[in-house]
């Protein structure tokens, strides 16, 4: 009886992949997949194994080079379109145009086209006629050149991952003619723990473990339909993470008037700075040797970081260095106010990119990909090219040379 049992249980278990209809036409695919925070050594330092065997059998690089400032919006964006951020215009998560703040929680803006330059790989695909869909991505749900994702979905991080997988999954089981060879999907475990527990911390661990669970159900509902060789997977993080203590902080409103400016965005590792007219020069005397800030005019943003040609970033622009933060005494006391521990060390990012706490991870597998290849740092303006060339498709204009990446495929 417990032989019959146990084989009944094993019946039930595996029938969805045992009735699971093959897909026998499929064309160059491309799945992106975004693990938010992820950061380049968290595959090895946390130990994942569904990473670690499309590593093994396919790309990995040494990290990836996030581009300026390294927050969520901007560098989703550059990987998308193959834009630095002062180029396709989301040059922070918080930006400033048009008498109006975009911000992340203002959805009204996000889905606003009016911030969004460029052309993120989705509408090139659907451009050139081929099908979309995005489980999540930042500007996936906006029409950017009149155009979205054939399939996309406003953003909700209460959907399960698990949904978000099975839905990929069931889109790769339409008829040929309706099926998406462009796919984004976005999990923001490891940035949600990374902040709140630090990089180093247990609780990121297992978010990490859970991202790697994520990508395993994804690997074998591609088995099950037999075309785990054939579908190309890209993964990919916006930045890494550093460990930050919350009383090393350098307060704005110790050296100037706060009077002096129009307006002030504030993420604690990068503050963009709006002065009055006539004041950019008073301001920047105070501020332009902080111990723990360099604060730039937007003309000696060092070349670099690829930032002071951009017409939305703001006239002065500090970064904090790193484990640090910049801000004013009022919203460090509110940020504050309900922790009972400041030493208990948490997480940001945002910093420079020079940092090695602040790359990133990319792995790719698939047909289109060389096998067992370690591939030598590189910025992320490179993925937009990478995806384009798989896909066959024309690239829109970008700062990314696929020269500079090739090695990488067949």
């Amino acid at each position: 009886m417990n032989i019959i049992v146990r084989f009944l249980l094993l019946a039930i278990f595996l029938f969805p992949v045992l009735a699971q209809k093959p897909v026998n036409d499929l064309k160059p695919t491309v799945i992106l997949i975004s693990l938010d925070g992820f950061r380049y050594d968290y595959v090895d330092k946390f130990d994942t194994p569904a990473m670690k065997a499309l590593a093994r059998d396919g790309v990995r690089a040494k990290w990836m080079i996030p581009s300026f400032p390294t927050k969520t919006f901007p560098n989703h964006y550059t990987i998308a379109t193959g834009l630095y951020p002062a180029h396709h215009g989301i040059v922070e998560n918080n930006v400033y145009d048009f008498g109006t703040v975009f911000s992340m929680s203002k959805r009204e803006e996000v889905q606003n086209p009016r911030w969004w330059l460029g052309e993120p790989v989705w509408v090139t695909a659907e451009k050139q006629g081929q099908i979309a869909a995005s489980f999540f991505f930042p500007g996936s749900e906006t029409p950017i050149g009149g155009l979205r994702p054939h399939f996309w979905r406003t953003y909700n991080g209460r959907v399960p991952p698990e949904m978000r997988v099975d839905k990929v999954l069931g889109w790769l089981d339409l008829p040929a003619d309706r099926r998406p060879t462009m796919i984004t999907l976005y999990f923001s475990d490891t940035d949600d723990a990374g902040h709140e527990f630090s990089p180093d911390a247990e609780e990121t661990r297992y978010a990490a473990l859970n991202a790697d669970r994520y990508i395993e159900r994804l690997v074998n509902g591609l088995k099950a339909r037999g075309i785990d060789e054939k579908v190309n997977v890209i993964i990919v993080s916006d930045h890494g993470m550093a460990a930050v203590d919350l009383r090393k902080t350098t307060f704005l409103d110790d050296y100037f008037d706060f009077e002096l400016t129009e307006r002030m965005l504030w993420t604690s590792e990068i503050v963009q700075i709006f002065p009055k007219p006539g004041k950019e020069d008073e301001i920047f005397s105070k501020i332009g040797k902080l111990d723990h800030a360099t604060c730039w005019k937007k003309a000696d943003i060092p070349d670099r970081l690829h930032y002071k040609d951009g017409p939305r970033v703001a006239p002065i622009v500090c970064s904090s260095e790193e484990g640090w933060q910049t801000t004013s005494h009022k919203r460090y006391t509110d940020y504050i106010r309900d922790i009972d521990d400041l030493s208990q060390p948490r997480g940001a990012h945002g910093y420079d990119n020079r940092y090695q706490s602040m790359q990133a991870t990319f792995i790719a597998h698939g047909p289109a990909f060389k096998r067992g290849y370690v591939a030598e740092p590189f910025e992320n303006i490179q993925v937009y090219n990478i995806m384009c060339r798989v896909l066959g498709l024309t690239p829109a204009k970008n700062d990314g040379q696929l020269d500079l990446v090739r090695d990488m495929l067949k």
